[in-house]
């Protein structure tokens, strides 16, 4: 038998002040994106500076933020997290309005999806994004 897909699973760390806008994420991005990568292990935080504990752990795979979290905005907190963060991630930003993706380069997002929430393209943007981690990831200081 044979699998193409590693059998670590990949950390997903989703970020919304809303549970249930975290619940969607999960949903819709579902536990595996591509066929390729193998399953995605969701870490879920509410608040800026549980984000940046976790990546600073420095396991997380890729973040997805939420560009409406209140008080810290999900796209601030994605260029706090490009500036400060060693080796940071990739960076998803989901965006309420497409008017918003100025913003969104502004916080320098990895790629960006609208709301709703398209699962495909929402899967193909996070496989993307995994497949490029796994290539790039520095070694642990």
């Amino acid at each position: 038998m044979s699998t193409t897909a590693p059998e670590t699973p990949m950390k997903v760390l989703v970020y919304s002040d809303d549970a249930n806008t975290r619940s969607q994420i999960r949903l819709a991005l579902g536990r595996r994106p591509a066929a390729d990568l193998p399953l995605v292990e969701y870490v879920e935080v509410a608040t800026q500076p549980a984000v940046v504990a976790r990546l600073d752990e420095g396991d997380i795979d890729v973040a997805i933020v939420d560009g409406e979290a209140q008080p810290a905005g999900g796209l601030g907190v994605c260029r706090q997290a490009k500036d400060e963060v060693y080796d940071c991630p990739p960076v998803l930003a989901i965006i309420a309005r497409r008017d918003d993706g100025w913003l969104a380069t502004w916080s320098r997002a990895d790629a960006v999806v609208s709301l709703p929430l398209d699962p495909m393209a929402l899967a193909n943007s996070v496989a993307d994004l995994l497949r490029r981690r796994a290539e790039n990831r520095l070694p642990a200081l």
